[in-house]
């Protein structure tokens, strides 16, 4: 380990909430430090088209995005660090955190580190990422329009991926491991509707084995049902899987307030929206979030929990 470096402000995640962040921080001439964790850029990344972004009226990438942000946050002298944070000590001032290659102590933090969606676990799955299996309906599902899709979950975020993709996709195999769905139940009612007009066909008690495809993308999936002996081959474009996400905030269980995984913040309406349980610790993005899920809501929490760092900052003097 090297000596011991010393910033007013470190933010931690490279997504769009960290890179906001960082924007925002070295605007206030802040000079902040953004240690990148093991997977720079987020998410996004694997997103190979992106419509949505508001000025963007062409598609860009995931990757293109990110790049941008990576570039803007280095254009402002904000200090970029390829490191991991393993463990942090948030009780004691200023905060340390330790790193696989250095260890750090701040005035304030930022946690933007972001969620892991939670796929199947199919090598098959690995293979076909970004080339027909998606966890994003409202990211990619525009791009199988007319096209019949699969859809994996039971929850919430299954059912609202369903009822996106209905608009658009000529067929949805809804796919789910237990006999009924445990989506709040408006969501159920609207389901319902869309059942009659069966443009969604179900499969409960099932799960995927294996997803087929060529360099194309994918072509098929392979369903078991456990009351069946036979497994179903079913012809699809895509498979969106929707069995949740994984927050990304493991070393911050014995120091923050957190619940469901997901850590805790003030959200007042008189600012300081994204202050923690600890006074100088704020969180931005999918850390944070289990209901938007968006780039563009993450970059904003990103900006708050920058002027919210540089309110905190200033009541240090």
């Amino acid at each position: 380990m090297n000596k011991i470096k010393h910033n007013k402000i470190i933010i931690l995640g490279s997504g769009p909430a960290g890179y906001t962040a960082a924007i925002y921080a070295s605007r206030a001439n802040l000079h902040p430090i953004l240690i990148t964790g093991t997977n720079q850029g987020g998410q996004l990344m694997n997103t190979n088209e992106i419509e949505n972004w508001p000025g963007d009226t062409k598609k860009i990438s995931g990757s293109e995005l990110m790049n941008r942000m990576y570039q803007h946050a280095k254009n402002l002298n904000t200090e970029v660090i390829s490191d991991n944070i393993i463990k942090v000590n948030f009780k004691q001032k200023p905060f340390y955190l330790k790193g696989e290659q250095h260890e750090y102590t701040s005035d304030t933090v930022i946690i933007a580190t972001g969620a892991t969606p939670r796929y199947l676990g199919l090598e098959s799955e690995k293979l076909f990422q970004g080339k027909g299996v998606s966890t994003c309906a409202v990211c990619d599902g525009f791009f199988y329009k007319d096209q019949e899709v699969a859809v994996v979950g039971g929850g919430n975020t299954a059912i609202e991926e369903v009822l996106y993709l209905s608009n658009f996709v000529k067929k949805i195999h809804l796919i789910h491991r237990r006999t009924n769905f445990s989506a709040e139940k408006i969501l159920l009612d609207r389901l319902e509707k869309q059942l009659k007009n069966k443009k969604i066909i179900t499969y409960f008690n099932s799960t995927i084995t294996e997803i087929l495809g060529d360099s194309n993308g994918v072509t098929d999936i392979i369903i078991k049902n456990s009351q069946a002996t036979k497994k179903l081959k079913v012809k699809v474009s895509g498979l969106f899987v929707a069995i949740g996400y994984i927050p990304n905030t493991n070393i911050f269980v014995n120091e923050l307030k957190i619940k469901n995984g997901y850590i805790q913040v003030q959200k007042g309406v008189h600012g300081n929206y994204t202050q923690t349980s600890i006074p100088g610790i704020f969180a931005a993005g999918d850390v944070i979030d289990h209901v938007y899920k968006q780039a563009i809501t993450s970059s904003a929490s990103g900006c708050m929990a920058a002027l919210d760092s540089e309110r905190y900052i200033n009541s240090l003097i």
